[in-house]
């Protein structure tokens, strides 16, 4: 195991965990009817999770991606298992601002129904993110750090 592990990807990876935890948080306030709690775990849940976007983007642009370093007959597999994390967290986004959006608006309708939803693929997102950087620098050394087509697609 490799614990010799890059600062960015390592505080990046700890801000979507604790968004969320905070989601977690929001959701059980909310369940107990303490809805300015609720609005405010929610809130840190997405500053965390724009400090994660902040300097997953940062970093892409300015250093690349780190493409896999293990073995070549699970690449295929570990290849398929980031493209489902990255429709997750894609899918996970895209809610997630639109239940800070209806709930600052007071629009509870479609808070209320898509809000469960969105916090579970929001929960599959910080668990399959945490995978990969497990699969990317701690089991397996990273790659060659490069364009984000070549580290996600190896060409």
């Amino acid at each position: 195991m490799n614990f010799n592990v890059p600062i960015l990807p390592t505080i990046s990876t700890a801000f979507i965990v604790i968004s969320a935890i905070f989601v977690a948080i929001g959701w059980s306030l909310i369940k107990k009817g303490k809805i300015k709690e609720h609005q405010k775990a929610m809130t840190f849940a997405g500053i965390f999770a724009v400090s994660f976007f902040i300097i997953y983007a940062s970093r892409t642009i300015f250093i690349g991606n780190t493409s896999f370093g293990g073995p070549d007959d699970i690449k295929i597999y570990y290849t398929i298992f980031l493209i489902f994390h990255i429709t997750l967290a894609t899918v996970g986004a895209v809610l997630g601002i639109t239940m800070l959006y209806t709930g600052y608006k007071q629009k509870y309708a479609i808070h209320r129904k898509i809000g469960p939803t969105t916090s579970i693929i929001w929960f599959f997102t910080a668990i399959t993110g945490v995978a990969v950087y497990i699969l990317l620098y701690v089991i397996y050394h990273g790659g060659e750090t490069t364009s984000v087509i070549k580290a996600i697609l190896g060409f």
